[in-house]
């Protein structure tokens, strides 16, 4: 089994872009690079912020030896695993075994909503594709599949390359419950920026995290901030990031995301989308260009 650490900052990178609806693979490099040198301690390619539901097979397995060749070797590759079929994700779990990743981050089925014993086959299915070591995704907002701390369980107990949860139900309790039910067996990461400080209270170790990808420096800080019980330090902080944070819960998060970098970064590869996902609307983007003004950024653009 090809074990690996969970713990700290993991960003869910976005997917740069070229003019004629290519990855950037120059861009996606350096974003990589650009993630590690700033405290990150793993990367997570081909989430749902990441468009990995757009990008066929062949762009996914591109994506992932540029991250992996990006890393080398100073940080772990996760690939989220995700696709309609669970022979699809079994194939996308191999490649990425392949390729060089040391883990995965695996999702339900897209779409489908059947019984719990199909959920569960399919997640197992993906979880004995590979020794890599796992982290179960749990977003039922998202994904309309409810993996209870006690289901977990059952998965570690059956699976012992699972050794991590995202947890993105937006209830801090369900961290409780987990860390409660299953102590250091699982890492518990926190699944939405705006539940970092909550997430860690309760017994998160690890953070994937979305706004990272525009401001990783001070993601780290508010991380390790919370997790060295800096109280006073972390709640300045968080208080201070929120709004941005908050972008990561909204329908249009992968747009609004990419927005915050293509305004801090100034690369027009990480202001593209893959149709059908548009550009925000103009409301949402001057709200997005007033959080960020109000935060100290952009001082020099014109009003």
């Amino acid at each position: 089994m090809n074990a690996m650490r969970w713990a700290g900052v993991m960003p869910a990178i976005t997917t740069p872009f070229t003019a004629d609806d290519r990855v950037d693979e120059k861009s996606l490099h350096e974003h990589v690079d650009w993630m590690i040198r700033s405290g990150c301690t793993g990367i997570v390619p081909l989430g749902s912020l990441g468009e990995g539901a757009t990008l066929d097979f062949d762009e996914k397995a591109r994506v992932l030896q540029i991250a992996v060749a990006a890393a080398a070797g100073r940080v772990p590759v996760v690939s989220a695993i995700s696709a309609l079929s669970t022979r699809e994700a079994v194939r996308i779990a191999r490649k990425a075994e392949a390729v060089g990743c040391r883990g995965l981050m695996v999702l339900p089925a897209y779409v489908h909503k059947g019984p719990w014993r199909e959920h569960s086959e399919h997640f197992s299915a993906v979880f004995d594709a590979t020794p890599l070591s796992c982290m179960l995704y749990n977003n039922p907002i998202a994904y309309g599949v409810d993996v209870r701390a006690e289901q977990i369980r059952e998965f570690a107990e059956r699976h012992p390359n699972l050794h991590a949860v995202k947890e993105s139900s937006g209830d801090s309790r369900r961290v409780t419950a987990i860390v409660d039910l299953l102590g250091e067996r699982l890492s518990v990461f926190v699944g939405l920026d705006d539940m970092l400080l909550e997430g860690v209270a309760a017994g998160a170790s690890g953070w994937i995290a979305g706004l990272v990808n525009a401001l990783p420096e001070e993601s780290v800080q508010l991380f390790e901030h919370a997790r060295a019980g800096r109280t006073k330090e972390a709640r300045e902080l968080y208080s201070w990031f929120l709004p941005l944070l908050r972008l990561d819960t909204l329908p249009e998060f992968v747009q609004a995301i990419k927005v915050v970098q293509h305004l801090l970064q100034g690369n027009d590869a990480f202001a593209r989308l893959r149709a059908p996902r548009g550009m925000v609307e103009p409301a949402l983007f001057e709200h997005i260009v007033k959080t960020l003004r109000s935060r100290g950024f952009l001082q020099n653009e014109r009003s």
